[in-house]
């Protein structure tokens, strides 16, 4: 058959389909059998293709599929495509060769199946598509048992980076090989880079795929996505004594069931938990914004959420609504219990200048209100739905004229389960001896990606829509009653959803203790780090606070039995981390920030600049500036500024336009030849231009602040 190509060593030839079939059933693998009641061939696969986005008719967009690539086991098996009717045809043949059904599959691995899918969805008979979102799908299965997987969900990393991180295989992600706004179609002839790139690409998913099956053994065992994984090692630790699922003693595993079976959640506690939620706090300290700053500090927190999860109390219980008397009032609640309540506030004013926690999005009611990009930093009338914890630091950076609290509940507190305390121990170890090991690389890079999604699993959606995918997605909304009580029967459950809410609020307390300590030596936070200035001044907290932490850490090892040892253990070089402590991140001679997600450093020792901005990539965005202003990093400072462009091909970023319309017609490629291209839907993607807009309404604030108004709406006294 015309079209599939293999690529052996420099030189490509062309191969019959019944070669191409010939030489994969040589290569060596197994079944695999799953208490599911469903087969897998053991056998890495990866797939990916080429695409031109184009216009028709002047106006129209267009987009379509021009190359496939396809490799087996390792480079040795690596085979390329024009059209989706070869495609289709080896697909077709490779479920013959393999005796593939719905409940006997081969799974072929896609870097971004998103992509791929909404090419070729059309083309294949769907037995099963399972998603969390529409037009994402984590797993694809077609009638003629095929199953196609995502890479980039389980791994989190670009193709970039997934070739960066790979441990047994040296290769790196081709570019400039490929100019994607040429036009090419099927018949366009291809030179060898652009099939080399192409071949790159997915040989790089595939000797990914290579390094999972050697951890794993087995291609059923791979989780689906990265959340996924850390998700079975800790339920094996909590239910099984390994990760072959075999049942611990009955007393350990009947023992966590009945804990499960006591932390339920109902329908209005889990909306108010879904309100109170919120993620790490970033923000800026809007006195410093737009200003170039000189030797600024940066810290971090080691392992903040894993620490916060080993040594704060968390729900341990049911909510249990309660009723405030005078006997009991709020403060002998909050001392005792973990609480989750709505609060009013009326006449609330910030009474700290560096920065202001309450986020605007999350009040439910909000009037006459000052807000500092995204944040509250007064308002006539606000209500929110917090914890304690929230309170704790309201509190010390607020003041209201009345406080109204409303539908509280409290939930008896605890140290969480020693399994997932244990859990938590264990990779945290991992990642800290592991690193730098020769031999141990894919333990190390698999116990860092699960430490840093051991808390992501906690605050999963308990109710979500329900995305469908038959001829096109559909999103039915969620029967919330219904998905609780799933919820609270599952037996294979092991979490509980507050832990996460509480998870997330102890880790912002703590960032805020940092913020108030330094005061007006504060410049930005995110989520785990703070940027600074006046660094020896403020030892003295850093010091304290890492104090206070080893003490809580050792009360709950005192409590589990733990040896305190275990929470420090040492790297390569012999040099002691303990979890949770404040670290030393870098300093910069030169910081400046636009608000959250948007800064540029010049680190100290290197004089090397780097730039964050959210929606920019980093490395084209600083080098158009750099370009720009002849690589004078004083003038790149400049250029970082409220309306700084960056035009569309130098972003490194696309917009995704979803095309559902089928069409076929003839298009000319950029060597002039004109040739056939058909899709019977696709993806037009489009370089987009980035233009860094500060909100009037935050400029508005900051001109306050620069014309000598406090916070409080009054003049510098």
């Amino acid at each position: 058959m015309e079209g599939l190509i293999k690529k052996t060593g420099h030189f490509l030839r062309r191969i019959e389909l019944e070669q191409v079939l010939e030489e994969v059933s040589k290569i060596e693998h197994s079944t695999i059998k799953t208490n599911k009641k469903v087969e897998y061939i053991n056998l890495e696969v990866a797939f990916d293709i080429e695409s031109t986005s184009t216009y028709i008719n002047s106006d129209e967009k267009f987009s379509f599929m021009y190359l496939w690539t396809i490799g087996f086991k390792d480079s040795n098996y690596v085979y390329h495509g024009r059209t989706w009717q070869e495609f289709i045809e080896l697909i077709q043949s490779l479920s013959v060769a393999f005796n593939l059904s719905p409940s006997r599959r081969l799974v072929i691995y896609v870097h971004n199946l998103g992509y791929e899918f909404q090419f070729m969805r059309k083309y294949f008979e769907w037995e099963e598509v399972f998603s969390v979102e529409a037009r994402k799908p984590i797993k694809a299965v077609t009638t003629s048992g095929i199953e196609f997987r995502c890479s980039y969900i389980l791994s989190g990393f670009s193709l970039d980076r997934l070739a960066k991180n790979l441990v047994s295989h040296n290769i790196e992600k081709l570019t400039g090989y490929l100019d994607y706004s040429l036009i090419r179609h099927s018949e366009t002839v291809l030179t060898m880079k652009e099939i080399d790139y192409a071949i790159n690409d997915v040989v790089i998913v595939l000797y990914y795929i290579n390094e999972q099956m050697d951890y794993y053994k087995d291609i059923s065992k791979i989780p689906m996505t990265n959340t996924g994984r850390v998700r079975r090692f800790v339920r094996d630790r909590c239910y099984y004594s390994d990760r072959n699922h075999k049942k611990a003693s009955k007393g350990k595993y009947f023992r966590y069931r009945k804990l499960m079976e006591d932390l339920t959640l109902d329908s209005k506690t889990y909306k108010m938990l879904t309100r109170a939620f919120m993620g790490g706090f970033t923000h800026a300290n809007a006195n410093y914004t737009g200003k170039v700053l000189e030797n600024v500090t940066s810290i971090d927190f080691n392992s903040s959420y894993p620490a916060v999860m080993l040594s704060e109390q968390f729900p341990m219980s049911k909510a249990i609504p309660t009723e405030l008397t005078k006997d009991k009032d709020f403060n002998y609640y909050r001392k005792r219990f973990c609480l989750l309540f709505d609060v009013k506030f009326t006449g609330l004013i910030a009474k700290i200048p560096q920065d202001n926690y309450i986020s605007a999005s999350k009040c439910w009611k909000l009037e006459g209100a000052l807000i500092n990009n995204g944040r509250v930093q007064k308002a006539d009338v606000l209500a929110t739905t917090i914890t304690e914890v929230d309170f704790e630091i309201i509190e010390q950076c607020y003041e209201w004229e009345k406080m109204e609290i409303a539908n509280l509940h409290r939930y008896y507190k605890g140290y969480l389960p020693y399994a997932i305390i244990q859990s938590i121990i264990k990779l945290y170890k991992d990642k800290t001896v592991l690193k730098g090991v020769e031999g141990s690389e894919v333990e190390y890079l698999l116990s860092k990606g699960m430490l840093n999604s051991v808390y992501g699993m906690c605050v999963t959606a308990v109710v979500r829509d329900e995305i469908i995918y038959t001829d096109d997605w559909e999103i039915k909304p969620p029967d919330i009653d219904q998905q609780i009580q799933d919820y609270n029967e599952s037996k294979n459950r092991f979490l509980y959803y507050p832990w996460g809410i509480w998870t997330t609020a102890y880790a912002r307390r703590n960032l805020w203790y940092g913020i108030i300590a330094m005061g007006n030596d504060y410049v930005y936070s995110d989520t785990d780090s703070i940027k600074f200035l006046n660094y020896e001044k403020h030892k003295p907290f850093i010091e304290a606070y890492d104090k206070n932490l080893i003490k809580k850490l050792k009360k709950m090892c005192s409590l589990y039995k733990i040896p305190i040892e275990k929470l420090k253990p040492k790297t390569k070089e012999g040099v002691e981390k303990f979890i949770g402590l404040w670290e030393f991140d870098g300093n910069y001679s030169r910081f400046k920030t636009l608000g959250a997600k948007r800064y540029l450093v010049e680190y100290a020792d290197t004089g090397e600049l780097e730039l964050t901005v959210a929606g920019l990539s980093k490395k084209d965005g600083l080098d158009y500036m750099k370009q720009v202003c002849n690589n004078d990093n004083s003038k790149v400072f400049e250029m970082f500024d409220d309306e700084l462009f960056i035009p569309a091909d130098k972003t490194g970023k696309n917009t995704h336009t979803y095309i559902d319309s089928e069409r076929e017609c003839m298009i000319l490629d950029y060597k002039g030849k004109e040739g056939k291209a058909e899709a019977r839907s696709g993806i037009h993607l489009e370089k987009a231009e980035f233009t860094l807009s500060l909100a009037r309404e935050y400029v508005n604030f900051i001109n306050m602040l620069k014309a000598g108004y406090l916070y409080r709406g009054q003049k510098h006294i």
